[in-house]
């Protein structure tokens, strides 16, 4: 593009991609505090009472508002109707607050406080009623400090899920007949760093010198979740920015009809994209909450000594380090097709990088260092399946490709793992490592391939309601199935059964038919696509 074509700050390459990695790096910093507690399930009951019930149905809670009182739909109808950027500082704000009531519910502040009083008397609901009386956020037994929690995970969920939604519309915006799919898979490989990123330090800050206190994770995440909020009125500035350069108006002139979501939920293309994202999504998020916990069940091992440079602090910053060795190598290595050098150098330094990465985690004997890994691969070729698609198209047979892999990993995990470890430690942390890097590499297909063809299947006057709709159909199988996990792990184990010797065989089985289940409604979807002509297998970038 040649200077003089640049005639807004969407024509310039820089400004996009700048635009990009503020909508990217205020999601890596949701996702970190997202399951900012996750790596630390065994602290929380140490320290706060929270017995398995407790935690599961607090980090439910995050979907509840979403689901149950439809706030992903009203989320939509706000970014249809007051635009991406006063949507994404409300999202912020709405995080941060959220996350703050979530920090002070762990802190020792709110030990022996009125309000804690409170909670212990209220919200006591015996939780009989089936499923619905599984997920509820409170329930009888439930230590104050867990509930209070609840209530501001719920605020987070509706800020987090809303800054979803914008930043898909946000990048749609700004690359529009540009790289569009490109541009949706490198914010989410990038975003998805924060699972890693979670991983590795909230079980640092926790107890960081030699005093365990989990309220310095929640609080590492609460500085992320200010960073976020930075990040969006950064945002807002560049967007309003553009308007004034474009002329386009921010808010829509023609009000929200309700007939609107009626065009929505009419199209059979979009439930099928919907159905695909419910069912694939409900077999990796929730999966995420108990991967540690099932590590440790399928893999024998033998965490090193704390006087050691092993199970020091040290190794943890080493760690995260080569982490981003990898994950910048290997991102960066996508954009250098005209200096293949200095391509190929990336990539070999990444490759070394992760080696020495999974090296250092099997030594440290640890489950959360091994599963950090999770990210790393879907880093490097998410730029690379959202570059296909924007030049070749082919998304709905990416999708299928996706569903594949995803069984795959999920019959590894559940009938080769476990063998394989039993008869060697080092074999069954290999396996671990490399399933868990090609289930990372399935997740890359999802965003590379199938919100990129959301825009296709609806008119682009109602795309964010479209998003919400979407994302709210996901969150209820968000919601519904880590209750359905821990149920299935509670009917096929005996009662009494350590922690660390659970038998995750079924419930990774059932993760597995989500899967196969998601392959059939891809087929039928690419079935369709081809009869109804909805463009979801040609490129995204037309032929000039």
């Amino acid at each position: 593009m040649t200077q003089t074509s640049i005639k807004t700050l969407r024509d310039s390459a820089g400004m996009r991609w700048t635009a990009l990695l503020l909508l990217a790096l205020a999601m890596f910093c949701s996702y970190v505090f997202m399951d900012i507690l996750s790596p630390i399930k065994d602290l929380m009951q140490e320290t706060r009472g929270w017995d398995s019930e407790s935690f599961g149905r607090m980090q439910g809670a995050e979907v509840f508002l979403n689901v149950y009182v439809f706030f992903l739909i009203f989320a939509g109808i706000i970014l249809d109707k007051m635009g991406v950027r006063f949507t994404a500082v409300l999202s912020g704000a709405v995080m941060l607050v959220g996350g703050i009531i979530k920090f002070y519910a762990c802190s020792e502040s709110f030990v022996g406080t009125g309000l804690e009083a409170w909670f212990t008397n209220h919200l006591n609901w015996d939780g009989n009623i089936p499923i619905v009386g599984t997920i509820f956020p409170f329930a009888e037994g439930m230590p104050a400090s867990a509930k209070l929690a609840a209530c501001g995970f719920m605020l987070f969920g509706c800020g987090c899920e809303m800054a979803g939604i914008t930043v898909s519309r946000g990048i749609v915006k700004w690359f529009k007949g540009r790289e569009t799919a490109l541009a949706m898979g490198s914010e989410m490989a990038l975003a998805r760093l924060g699972v890693a990123t979670c991983m590795i330090f909230s079980p640092y800050f926790a107890k960081l010198g030699g005093e365990v206190s989990v309220s310095r994770s929640v609080a590492f995440g609460v500085v992320l979740l200010c960073i976020a909020l930075m990040m969006f009125i950064v945002y807002f500035f560049m967007d309003k920015k553009l308007d004034a350069q474009t002329g386009e108006a921010e808010e829509k002139d023609d009000p929200f009809k309700i007939s609107d979501l009626g065009k929505i939920f009419t199209s059979l293309g979009f439930w099928l994209v919907a159905l695909l994202c419910v069912l694939y999504y409900s077999a990796i998020f929730p999966f995420q909450k108990y991967a540690v916990n099932m590590l440790q069940c399928n893999l024998d091992l033998t965490p090193a000594d704390p006087n050691t440079f092993w199970g020091g602090d040290t190794v943890t910053w080493v760690q995260y380090l080569l982490m981003l060795v990898v994950a910048a190598g290997s991102f960066s290595s996508n954009f250098m097709k005209n200096n293949k050098a200095m391509k190929y150098g990336l990539m070999g330094i990444a490759v070394v990088a992760l080696i020495v990465y999974c090296y250092m985690g099997y030594m440290r004997g640890t489950a959360e260092t091994i599963f950090a890994v999770f990210p790393l691969l879907a880093v490097a070729i998410t730029p690379i399946l959202g570059n296909y698609v924007d030049h070749k198209g082919k998304a709905a047979s990416m999708l299928m490709l996706g569903s594949i892999l995803l069984v795959i990993c999920h019959l590894t995990f559940a009938f080769i793992l476990p063998g394989v470890s039993a008869a060697s430690a080092a074999g069954g942390v290999v396996v671990a490592y490399v399933t868990i890097l090609v289930l990372g590499a399935s997740f890359s297909l999802v965003p590379a391939a199938l919100w990129p063809s959301v825009p296709k299947l609806v008119d682009e006057k109602i795309i964010g309601s479209a998003y919400a709709a979407i994302f709210w159909i996901q969150n209820i199988g968000l919601g519904l199935f880590p209750a359905l996990i821990g149920i299935v792990l509670n009917k096929t184990n005996d009662e009494g059964v350590a922690a660390h010797e659970l038998d995750y065989t079924w419930a990774l089985v059932m993760l597995a038919a989500l899967g196969i289940a998601a392959l059939l409604i891809s087929v039928y979807l690419k079935a369709v696509d081809k009869k109804k002509g909805y463009g979801l297998e040609e490129p995204n970038i037309k032929a000039e």
